[in-house]
């Protein structure tokens, strides 16, 4: 579950005030809203990358606001992805949890299964570079899912995708929320994308949220 309980949040001269949402532990949403609304500073928010300056975020029932991003459990897919340019698939879906301090059994474990289900098993020893952006953007939703976080957070992740790349994207993406049941907040501006994926649907206004179904 994701709860905003009257947040207020600033980058630089922009803010937003007084939001306050509901996402049930399981959903899938969609956030929309024009270029500029904010709406990657919520995802910030969320997993503790920008300061909350008022109100209160709650993860699962629990408030974290001033908690540590490394605490939070929070996958995150940021829309660049930040790959590490050195590090192989495999190292890739395997760095959270080694961070995390987890077993060589584990890791290897985990690592199998996220390549089995994101279709990245015959290039788990494969660089970066050279991946076409579908493969990147696999690769990036494994390490964010790697330590089965509680919430998925997705910035516009098929955005920079041709047609039938993101059609693939899509179906993988029906396909984890189908396995895992990660609460999911995705933002993008296609609404094709937001009506195939989202239980929920929210579109940022005027620094306000606007719920509705798709």
């Amino acid at each position: 579950m994701i709860e905003f309980s009257d947040v207020s949040l600033r980058s630089g001269d922009f803010v937003l005030s007084d939001l306050s949402f509901t996402l049930a532990s399981g959903e899938y949403a969609v956030l929309m809203g024009r270029t500029g609304s904010g709406k990657t500073t919520i995802l910030e928010a969320i997993c503790g990358l920008r300061a909350v300056t008022q109100g209160t975020i709650r993860l699962d029932g629990v408030d974290i606001t001033d908690w540590l991003p490394g605490d939070r459990q929070v996958g995150y897919v940021p829309q660049d992805q930040v790959l590490f340019p050195t590090f192989t698939v495999g190292e890739h879906l395997a760095f959270a949890l080694r961070l995390r301090k987890r077993s060589a059994a584990e890791v290897a474990r985990r690592t199998t299964e996220l390549a089995e289900l994101l279709g990245l098993g015959p290039l788990v020893d494969r660089s970066i570079a050279g991946l076409s952006g579908g493969e990147r953007q696999r690769v990036a939703l494994g390490r964010a899912l790697s330590f089965q976080p509680s919430i998925l957070l997705l910035d516009e992740p098929l955005s920079a995708l041709d047609k039938e790349t993101r059609s693939e994207m899509s179906e993988l993406l029906r396909q984890v929320k189908a396995t895992t049941g990660v609460t999911t907040l995705h933002v993008t501006h296609d609404r094709e994308e937001a009506a195939a994926l989202a239980d929920r649907h929210f579109t940022l206004v005027n620094g306000e949220f606007r719920s509705g179904s798709c």
